[in-house]
């Protein structure tokens, strides 16, 4: 047996006993965290309820006295909304982007500055006109209806190809990059679990969730930070690519098991719902792929088709959807898969992309940063120790993504300097980490104070990527 196969021999036996290692430590942490009494449970207050401002008392005047105004159909209101919340996030996008930031960045910092931590603190009358609580329902679902076709543009970006080409090399980096802050999450979450956990919620789901928010990685963003700082052609961009579309894929499916877990009524039902999972996605990849290979290939560049195409495409995405929210794992995993399972010829993803993102991008994602910013009062963070919880929670975000990919990524002989990168890269959070925790919010498993922290988490996250990247000296941004 040669050198290089006792290596990577070695290398595989690690790679299990660390799985092994982890199986462990969950189902420790999870047995320890069942016998926790949490007397002061926050209550879980749905958005409706939640956002609410104070206006003042003294009767107002001039511009106050006219955004008080209150005979405006819902239809007005919402084309007000649509307009405001375009053009502040673009701008938010256009002011990071000269700071060297995704621009997704500025419009996730927009969503913040339009909800009560910043307009609702300092003109509560304006914020009150432009999203009153009656507004919300509405709203929510537009911007649902806009992460879901956000998923399936991220899905349709994932090059199976590509990602086995590299999945060898990229497993381990990647899933150490899961592991690890998975197990520091919900290890924490013991601590967090008996003063911020909702009122009725068990350990288990909340110590899952925290484990799987800490593990996400925002592939999308993350692309995009390589692309625009000229990596993606390189190595460390081609493996940094595989490591977080390896991450991605696994977070979601342990993401839709914990979300089973929750919406099932025991375990014969979270069995049930997780099976049901697994039949449709062997049913999307093995059956309904192949054949859109051949039906969608041939006929993408006919103008005579495209519009019942892009029709065809976008009623299949939201069926996939319906599915999987049927099914008991959210929408948001069915739009991923009916990404995943279309062509992935340079001109079907061009067509799909010109049509679908540029609309779903511009109109309905902003309008996710803003519904996730109205849930994000940082008020609730008054005082010394909940602040201090909150620079936990980055702190153990960071040791557990960036540097467990990092240590992974030099245990596999990649340089230091190129492991830092990797570390740093996969600790880009961004969209999909809001994603998430709204998707644990709405299930009752996040109180309002965690999800503020986890909030912050991600921005700081998100924000790091590319101070890191230069630090380390690695590509320049364009």
């Amino acid at each position: 047996m040669t050198k290089l196969n006792r290596t990577s021999h070695f290398n595989y036996l690690y790679y299990f006993g660390l799985l092994a290692l982890f199986g462990a430590g969950i189902w420790g942490i999870l047995v320890i965290g069942s016998r926790i009494d949490h007397p002061n449970n926050e209550p879980h207050t749905s958005v409706s309820t939640a956002f609410t401002y104070s206006a003042p008392a003294a009767e107002s005047k001039g511009a106050d006295k006219f955004l008080q105004l209150s005979a405006r159909s819902p239809l007005s209101i919402l084309l007000l909304q649509i307009v405001v919340i375009i053009v502040v996030a673009k701008l938010f996008g256009a002011i990071f982007r000269r700071i060297a930031q995704p621009p997704v960045m500025g419009e996730m910092v927009a969503g913040i500055v339009l909800g009560p931590s910043v307009l609702g603190w300092v003109w509560p009358s304006a914020a009150e006109f432009l999203f009153p609580s009656t507004s919300m329902t509405t709203l929510g679902v537009l911007s649902q209806i806009g992460v879901v076709l956000f998923m399936f543009i991220v899905g349709m970006e994932l090059d199976l190809n590509h990602l086995r080409q590299k999945a060898a090399a990229a497993i381990m980096v990647s899933h150490a990059s899961i592991i690890i802050p998975f197990l520091l999450g919900s290890g924490f979450a013991l601590t967090l679990f008996p003063a911020l956990a909702p009122a009725g919620t068990s350990f288990t789901p909340f110590g899952l969730f925290l484990g799987i928010a800490m593990s996400i990685t925002a592939f999308p963003v993350l692309a995009r930070i390589l692309k625009d700082r000229g990596l993606a052609q390189l190595p460390l961009g081609s493996t940094a690519l595989a490591c977080a579309a390896v991450d991605d894929v696994t977070a979601w499916c342990i993401l839709a098991v914990v979300v089973a877990i929750v919406n099932s009524s025991g375990l014969a039902g979270a069995l049930l719902t997780m099976a049901s999972a697994v039949i449709f996605v062997l049913l999307m990849l093995l059956l309904v792929k192949p054949r859109f290979d051949a039906l969608i290939s041939r006929r993408v560049e006919d103008p005579k088709y495209s519009r019942l195409l892009l029709a065809g495409v976008l009623a299949f995405a939201l069926m996939s959807a319906w599915l999987t929210e049927t099914i008991g794992i959210h929408a948001l995993f069915g739009g991923f898969i009916a990404g995943v399972v279309m062509p992935s010829t340079p001109s079907v993803e061009t067509f799909l992309k010109e049509k679908i993102e540029a609309f779903s991008s511009t109109v309905l994602l902003p309008l996710f940063f803003v519904f996730t910013g109205l849930r994000t009062q940082i008020t609730l963070l008054n005082d010394r120790r909940s602040w201090l919880i909150c620079v936990g929670i980055v702190a153990v975000a960071v040791a557990g993504k960036l540097g467990g990919s990092m240590l992974m990524a030099r245990w596999t002989k990649m340089s230091w300097r190129d492991s830092f990168a990797i570390g740093a890269l996969m600790n880009t959070r961004g969209l999909i980490e809001l994603v998430v925790l709204n998707i644990g919010y709405d299930l009752g498993i996040l109180s309002g104070r965690i999800f503020v922290m986890m909030v912050i988490m991600a921005l700081t996250t998100t924000f790091m990527t590319a101070p890191l990247l230069s630090l380390a000296k690695v590509g320049k941004a364009r």
